[in-house]
């Protein structure tokens, strides 16, 4: 393993990481794409981390409920960490693993999507809810450090960062969700220009 410098060294690694990160990149093209689908057809993204991943999880609900560049309609992005009031009231009555399952049990409906951002893989409140939502029929993906990681096994599907460091993981993160942002509203507008145009085909039917 490469050993950076301290301090300046940090914009290396993360130099390192983004290389090994282009490779499955494309992942989050077809995440973008999928959740386009989901949402615009009236689902759901539910999202959820612990601390740093947490602020990211975040981050991506802003950005679908808002918008990433350009002005588009808002769509149903919830991050379960930010109802503080339902996250304390649950880990008091039912433990802290139960903080996100029991949302997503209240939240999720069959063919929603979860996502999960750890940076260890390995945060038991995730893993709960990954189980809760693959019960309810949610889709489940994650966003991890290093490969294997017991979320990434619990997930449908998995884009797993390869760093040293927990800081680099998440800067990763935030690469990632931007990406999945832009893939989304590039499904958008390829939907929109197909419904223009009279379908998929781009032929229209009515005469």
């Amino acid at each position: 393993m490469t050993v950076h410098p301290p301090i300046t060294g940090h914009c290396d690694e993360l130099q390192d990481a983004l290389t090994g990160f282009r490779a499955s990149a494309h992942i989050t093209e077809r995440w973008g794409a999928r959740l386009a689908a989901v949402l615009s057809g009236g689902g759901r993204l539910l999202a959820a981390g612990n601390g740093g991943s947490a602020a990211q999880a975040q981050h991506l609900t802003a950005e679908i409920v808002g918008r990433y560049r350009d002005d588009r309609p808002p769509f149903s992005a919830i991050a379960l960490h930010a109802d503080t009031s339902s996250t304390t009231a649950i880990a008091n009555d039912y433990g802290v693993d139960e903080v996100f399952a029991r949302q997503v049990r209240a939240h999720g409906r069959p063919g929603d999507v979860l996502m999960l951002l750890s940076t260890s893989g390995a945060s038991a409140n995730l893993l709960s809810a990954a189980d809760a939502a693959r019960a309810v029929g949610v889709r489940v993906w994650a966003l991890t450090g290093p490969a294997p990681n017991p979320l990434m096994a619990g997930s449908d599907e998995s884009l797993c960062v390869e760093a040293a460091t927990t800081a680099t993981v998440q800067e990763i993160h935030l690469v990632a969700v931007h990406m999945v942002c832009a893939a989304f509203d590039a499904a958008l507008e390829r939907a929109a220009v197909g419904a223009a145009r009279g379908g998929p085909g781009g032929e229209r039917t009515d005469g």
